[in-house]
């Protein structure tokens, strides 16, 4: 077999060896078998024209994809089902020891394909592993349409991708796997003929475990279910996968957690009250227990962003940047190693001062509003910008803040019947101490120019 010709040893060509890893085994051979990514796969799109028959559709996508997405979220599959679908062939490189001579070689192969008519999808793995000049010296077979380059990556390919090739590509996101999705690839693994044929059984614990376990990736479910399968069919004559056989494949134990029930709530409620309440190890506690349980860290950084606004508030502002910055990070370089971003936030936001005064001011605010507490806007704050406005009193007063002693300026803000609303009372702790103080004296500036209070 070619060095780089791989099409044999993939689903491509149809044929599998039976040896392979149940994951490669079980790789989907049609877009009937392929599970997940269904808004990159509706008919008509991109991805759809390059995958189905009927090469002049095909011709008229770009002849650059790369395909952005988590572990086990289906590129390589993807890649696989474009050179089968489309009758191209199927090469195949991997950024981590390919060099720019492989790249050079290979080109010269698909140029010599081409002359006879057949035209070659290059899918590269791991592409942001790439050096710039090895993805440089992609840039012409790109341009020219001398390959259908299919190239995938777990990274944000704005930071791990050249601006010139990134130009010249469609750039298609992936999410991970569903529930469902993972449920549904397990099941079709324990019966299809490629995969266990039968010869083993699954309890619906065990089932939820390596579901949960799998995190949305594919490859890592059926990894573990065929490490599970081996252990439960050794001295058995009816071989059955419990949670016992998950937990020995992956030795971990399996974290009682469900997503959709009783724990997830209990977890998540465990994890924000111990993080507001200041137990940095207890939040750090379930933080792990949620990370090996499977849950999405996008969910945990929703609710990190969350707690920083409403908890630690004005105490520590820099709390919400830590928290929005983690949720960042967990977009951009995904699990394992969302973990550490995810940690540092909880980290921050445990032993940050804490302060509610921002979450019950805009309460306050609007149930005022709410109650029908919300009157005309004061003339000299009205937009005084289009004509006709000076004749109607709008902006006619108003003193700019910058000019006044201080940059507060003695006026009224405050719809009538509001002007004694006070919503915000920062609390004595952290920065909101200094906050307190200026408030203070800034509130006392602004009531002296109440028509109920003598002049300041």
């Amino acid at each position: 077999m070619d060095l780089f010709d791989s099409a044999l040893a993939s689903p491509a060509a149809g044929e599998v060896d039976p040896r392979a890893p149940l994951a490669v085994r079980m790789r989907p051979r049609d877009l009937n078998e392929f599970t997940g990514q269904s808004h990159l796969l509706a008919p008509g799109s991109p991805l759809r024209r390059l995958i189905d028959p009927g090469g002049e559709a095909g011709r008229a996508v770009p002849a650059s994809v790369i395909l952005w997405g988590p572990a086990g979220s289906g590129k390589t599959t993807l890649a696989y089902l474009v050179a089968r679908g489309s009758g191209r062939r199927f090469t195949e490189l991997s950024a981590v020891s390919a060099g720019v001579k492989d790249i050079r070689a290979l080109l010269d192969q698909a140029k010599r394909a081409l002359a006879t008519g057949q035209e070659t999808v290059l899918f590269i793995d791991e592409v942001h592993r790439f050096s710039k000049a090895q993805q440089d010296a992609l840039l012409p077979a790109v341009e020219n349409r001398l390959v259908t380059l299919m190239a995938a990556t777990t990274e944000n390919p704005s930071f791990s991708v050249i601006s010139p090739l990134l130009s010249r590509s469609l750039l298609l996101t992936l999410e991970p796997l569903g529930d469902d999705g993972i449920g549904q690839l397990v099941d079709r693994a324990v019966a299809d003929q490629r995969g266990l044929d039968g010869t083993v059984s699954l309890t619906e614990p065990a089932r939820a475990a390596l579901v949960r376990l799998a995190g949305g990736d594919a490859r890592r479910a059926l990894t573990i279910l065929e490490a599970a399968a081996g252990t439960a069919a050794l001295g058995k004559a009816d071989p059955v996968i419990d949670v016992g056989e998950i937990e020995r494949a992956v030795d971990v134990a399996v974290v009682r957690y469900d997503r959709d029930g009783d724990q997830h709530y209990d977890v998540t409620s465990a994890f924000i009250k111990s993080i507001r309440g200041s137990d940095v190890d207890a939040g750090l506690h379930y933080l792990a227990r949620m990370i090996q349980a499977g849950e999405d860290p996008r969910f945990i950084a929703r609710r990190l962003i969350i707690l920083a606004a409403e908890d630690v508030g004005m105490a520590d502002p820099s709390a919400l940047q830590t928290a929005v910055a983690a949720a960042q990070a967990v977009q951009m370089i995904g699990m394992p190693e969302g973990r550490i971003p995810l940690a540092e936030a909880v980290v921050h936001l445990a032993t940050a001062p804490k302060s509610n005064a921002a979450y019950l001011a805009i309460d306050a605010a609007l149930a005022d509003v709410r109650a029908g507490k919300a009157g005309p806007v004061p003339a000299h704050l009205r937009d005084a910008h289009y004509p006709g406005a000076a004749r109607l009193g709008h902006g006619r007063g108003y003193q700019y803040a910058h000019d006044a002693p201080g940059a507060v300026a003695a006026q009224v803000y405050a719809p009538d019947g509001l002007s004694d609303a006070v919503y915000y009372r920062p609390s004595d702790r952290g920065y909101e101490r200094q906050i307190g103080s200026r408030l203070e004296r800034v509130r006392a500036v602004l009531r002296s120019a109440r028509p109920d209070q003598p002049p300041a």
